[in-house]
């Protein structure tokens, strides 16, 4: 590959810089992502976990909620009570209903 850095203009430069930047990342992170595999593979080899071996806990994922609020228009709509109240459960608050109303 053998671009001609003098023929391009700044924003060329700029966005093929942009570009570079994530490849750089993108294979960094790959790189890790492999690293951290193989390490767990031989730790679970060995009988062991690798958060047991490096004394680090890896972040534990969330378990869902369940949703606790339904849209009577269209039940598959639901809403777990937390984060931004999407856009049916407002309507239907400013149209004079409660939360309760909308309770699964």
């Amino acid at each position: 590959m053998d671009i001609k850095l003098d023929d391009l203009s700044m924003n060329e430069l700029k966005a093929l810089r942009a570009k570079v930047d994530r490849a750089i990342a993108s294979f960094e992170e790959r790189k890790k992502n492999e690293a951290l595999a193989e390490l767990e593979e031989a730790a679970k080899k060995m009988g062991f976990t690798l958060a047991e071996l490096t004394g680090v806990s890896v972040a534990k994922t969330r378990k869902p909620v369940a949703p606790k609020y339904a849209n009577p228009a269209d039940p598959s709509q639901t809403w777990t009570g937390r984060g931004r109240k999407p856009q049916w459960v407002q309507a239907a608050l400013d149209a004079g209903k409660s939360l309760e109303d909308l309770a699964i």
